[in-house]
């Protein structure tokens, strides 16, 4: 199958990418940049020139593809609004590429915010609308060209995406951490945080395209609910960090979540979970997979906090 793939060269794009290829699927990514169009190359995937800016480019690789699988994001948490309208203008735009087509076009959403007070699972629909929402309502925009002759299906992202040479908020924060000498977490410790094995991660996108129905959401989780507690207090993650150099002991702290500078050396929206307030960042993992006939994989724990790949993202 003729793939266009959008963040071809980012952190879970990469992966896919290898997963498609695996697959015998023919691949064109979008990259901004020549270091990114040369990484693709190196692969033998096609490149088309491009950001999510351009979408003249985004609509002619969705109208050449066989299927769409779009996970790029400009991610500016400087200016989330721009962010937010960047993704909802390419989303339509490949919506309205492949109308009527019966084409697949699967996306990147996320599972913070859908539920509260618990675990949100793959039949909660997203509570965010229209432009002005986290992600400028995209899930609910792609969903709907469904009716309009569009295979849409929902990829929902674990906020912690792990894996070796990761960079992500985990990481942020256990750096931030490291150097003040105090690792937060709000309230008692008890709000959970979902995450995800990058290559699993990739793993369920490629059994997203072969299998999943139109309308679907997708929840790429395998740690459901790791309490913000325990990736506090990971001595591997404060001792050690994501590549092993050694750090001064650091300790954990509970901190009012209404209050994310109560504890003297924290940064305002540093601490685990308390620009969200204390809630559960948890959902069921991998439903889809197992309704589909796959074998769950093995989980891996993020952080350290149960073996496998223990850098935090």
């Amino acid at each position: 199958m003729r793939i266009f793939v959008t963040g071809a060269s980012g952190w879970i794009g990469a992966a896919t990418v290898d997963e498609l290829l695996a697959a015998g699927h023919e691949v064109t990514g979008l990259a901004r940049s020549d270091a990114s169009a040369a990484a693709l190359r190196a692969k033998g995937v096609h490149v088309r020139r491009g950001d999510l800016d351009d979408l003249a480019s985004i609509r002619a690789g969705a109208e050449a593809a066989e299927a769409v699988i779009h996970l790029a994001n400009k991610h500016d948490w400087s200016n989330p609004a721009a962010s937010a309208a960047a993704e909802r203008a390419a989303v339509q735009t490949i919506g309205d590429a492949l109308a009527g087509t019966g084409r697949p076009f699967l996306f990147a959403s996320g599972v913070a915010g859908l539920t509260q007070g618990r675990p949100a699972t793959e039949d909660d629909p997203s509570p965010f609308h229209g432009p002005d929402s986290p992600r400028g309502g995209s899930e609910n925009l792609a969903l709907e060209f469904v009716g309009r002759g569009v295979h849409a299906v929902s990829l929902r992202f674990a906020p912690t995406v792990h894996g070796t040479g990761d960079h992500g908020f985990i990481a942020i924060i256990a750096a931030v951490a490291r150097g003040k000498g105090v690792s937060g977490y709000p309230g008692d410790g008890t709000s959970r945080w979902a995450a995800v094995h990058r290559s699993d991660a990739a793993r369920l996108v490629a059994l997203g395209l072969a299998k999943a129905p139109a309308g679907a959401c997708l929840h790429a989780v395998a740690e459901d609910g790791i309490p913000t507690r325990d990736i506090a207090v990971d001595r591997h993650l404060l001792r050690h960090g994501p590549r092993g150099d050694q750090h001064r002991d650091t300790r954990a702290s509970g901190l009012d979540p209404r209050r994310p500078d109560s504890h003297r050396g924290h940064r305002r929206g540093c601490v685990l979970g308390a620009h969200a307030g204390v809630r559960d960042v948890g959902m069921g993992a991998f439903r889809a997979w197992r309704q589909q006939g796959e074998q769950v994989p093995r989980p891996r724990h993020a952080l350290g906090l149960g073996g496998g790949d223990a850098h935090p993202s």
